[in-house]
């Protein structure tokens, strides 16, 4: 998906306040955007925090007044995230759309491998991890950044031979705004929580991101070609905006 624009503009973090509501306090990152006119707030799902964007010249006395007027709403929209899903034995994980229970296997040869559902069987199928409890989590996400990198080379790489055009390098990171982004010098940039989505969705974020190698914008004529590269345009797109932010409960957060 296209990303900001090169001249957008920089943030620096001021400070933070802290507002109670109901019983709860809550700490609101403070944020002056040189371009922002008003005060909004902002509840990031992945990183489970709040952070209030503010005009150059917007107080702190008016900021504590805004946070404050908003105390219910903050409450409510932190209540209303899906709750976090750590990689850990027992738990669930979705790896192409399909999920997968996570299982320790300490005493067994290997790293991690995916041990499919039997016919009939409506258990999930599993992800089996060896090695101490301490490294599962880290052996999960490594697995699953394997995985992403293997379906999405594959994916620019058949988009691009479509075009006739070669991305200057293909980056993989745990983006929390974006799903993938272009670069002016071509690079190609995705998140490795793409594997989780079904395999459609990362097919057409490759196709989109390999689509502006030719346009760098959204003009017509970038859906135009956007479109004779994947099928999967609208049905797409309609999954990551009900379920993308989902994603970004599973496993560890960012700091």
């Amino acid at each position: 998906m296209a990303g900001s624009p090169k001249n957008a503009p920089r943030t620096s973090d001021l400070a933070f306040i802290e507002v109670s509501h109901a019983g709860e306090t809550f700490r609101i990152a403070l944020k002056r955007i040189s371009t922002a006119r008003r005060f909004t707030l902002r509840v990031r799902a992945a990183t489970r925090d709040v952070v209030l964007t503010m005009p150059p010249r917007g107080s702190l006395i008016g900021a504590r007044n805004f946070v404050e007027r908003h105390a219910a709403w903050i409450g409510v929209r932190l209540q209303r995230l899906p709750a976090p899903m750590p990689f850990g034995g027992g738990e669930t994980v979705p790896i192409r759309g399909v999920n997968h229970r996570i299982v320790e296997r300490p005493r067994e040869r290997g790293t991690v491998w995916i041990e499919p559902a039997s016919i009939g069987d409506k258990s999930l199928p599993l992800l089996c991890v060896t090695g101490e409890r301490a490294h599962v989590a880290r052996r999960v996400q490594d697995f699953l950044v394997r995985e992403a990198r293997r379906d999405i080379e594959a994916a620019v790489a058949r988009h691009a031979a479509k075009l006739g055009v070669t991305p200057r390098r293909i980056t993989l990171r745990d983006t929390t705004s974006r799903w993938g982004s272009c670069s002016s010098t071509g690079a190609l940039n995705f998140s490795w929580r793409l594997i989780m989505a079904p395999g459609y969705v990362l097919d057409y974020l490759a196709a989109h991101e390999v689509a502006h190698l030719v346009y760098m914008n959204h003009s017509p004529a970038f859906w135009k070609i956007l479109g004779r590269l994947s099928a999967h345009v609208e049905r797409a797109e309609a999954w990551l905006k009900a379920n993308g932010a989902g994603l970004l409960r599973f496993g560890p957060y960012k700091a």
